[in-house]
């Protein structure tokens, strides 16, 4: 492998990471390796005994749907990687979001499919058969391998999302956090399952489609926040945290930075997400006249060297902080900031 290739590897588009973001990038492939791995497992085991259980094809459509964020977030790391070129001079940062409206518009589709299947099927009184079936010469109820084969996908999907959350914080990837919380919320489909599997057993038809319902809004409301949260990031909405929450804090960090610069007098920025990295147009009102180019770079220096997801950077010297191109320009008192 050559020295550029490897630098490839460790960039998103014309951003260095820094070692520690690198070892985070690496682990992150690794475990969305790991992801669709064991969904291949899980797909294939559920599929084999699912039967005419809405529960369990419930379940199982949202296994299925569980490789999107892992192979969307893969793509987007691939696609990101790229440097800027004259047809798209801002970078590949987009395709995070891109990947995560993807996988967003998925599960809010199938999620609202499911539920009115379950919903259907319930208020139809629709009574899935579980018979009994030969394993090794032995008669069994279905329904156990049904329960074994949910109790199987409980534990990794939540070791996964675990690990992977702190990653998707540290590298700023919507699409990685995605697809750990749907790990996290996993073991509730799986439980889900095994209630309504054993509800059969127990003799109450109902308790299948109430599980399957239970599956299926969870989807749909995984899919309802994550198409807001990737919504809001493609319209270009104030950098939040990667949860989508909260306002990021390195915005905050910037406005400071500036204001404690001894020649600027007044400072406000404007910060949006590009995918991994943040564009940042930051308007400074100096105290005495035209900074030299001197003060300017070192403000820039001063501004990009806070985190290497600031990427795009301009510091712009202006007479007045422009109240039209910043609404959080007053506080709530209607006074301008000083």
């Amino acid at each position: 492998m050559t020295q550029g290739a490897v630098q490839q590897s460790f960039r998103f588009g014309n951003t260095e990471l820094p070692p520690d973001a690198q070892r985070a990038r690496r682990r992150a492939v690794r475990l969305a390796w790991l992801t669709i791995g064991f969904l291949v497992t899980a797909v294939t085991a559920t599929y084999l005994v699912m039967g005419s259980s809405q529960a369990m094809k419930a379940a199982w459509a949202e296994d299925l749907l569980s490789f999107i964020p892992p192979v969307a977030f893969l793509v987007a790391l691939h696609v990101t990687g790229r440097v800027p070129s004259e047809r798209h001079p801002y970078g590949y940062h987009r395709s995070v979001g891109i990947g995560h409206l993807v996988a967003a518009t998925a599960l809010l589709t199938m999620g609202a499919f499911l539920v009115f299947d379950s919903l259907s099927g319930l208020l139809a009184g629709e009574h899935p058969p579980v018979g009994l079936i030969v394993v090794l010469g032995h008669e069994i109820w279905a329904g156990w391998l049904m329960v074994a084969v949910l109790a199987y996908t409980i534990v990794p999907p939540v070791l996964l999302g675990r690990a992977k959350m702190p990653l998707a914080e540290q590298l700023h990837d919507r699409v990685l956090y995605a697809d750990a919380d749907m790990n996290k919320a996993d073991w509730m489909t799986a439980v889900g399952g095994i209630v309504g599997v054993l509800g059969i057993g127990a003799g109450l038809w109902w308790a299948d489609a109430v599980a399957a319902l239970f599956i299926s809004g969870s989807i749909l409301h995984d899919g309802v926040r994550n198409l807001r949260s990737a919504v809001a990031a493609l319209m270009d909405a104030r950098a939040t945290t990667v949860d989508g929450t909260q306002p990021h804090p390195l915005h905050d960090r910037i406005d400071a930075t500036l204001r404690a610069l001894p020649w600027v007098a007044q400072a406000q920025s404007r910060v949006r997400d590009e995918g991994h990295v943040f564009h940042v147009e930051a308007f400074v009102v100096p105290r005495d006249g035209m900074p030299t180019q001197a003060q300017l770079q070192h403000a820039w220096h001063a501004v990009a060297d806070l985190d290497w997801k600031v990427q795009d950077l301009v510091v712009a010297p202006v007479d007045e902080l422009p109240e039209e191109l910043l609404p959080g320009l007053r506080d709530a008192t209607g006074a301008r900031p000083g």
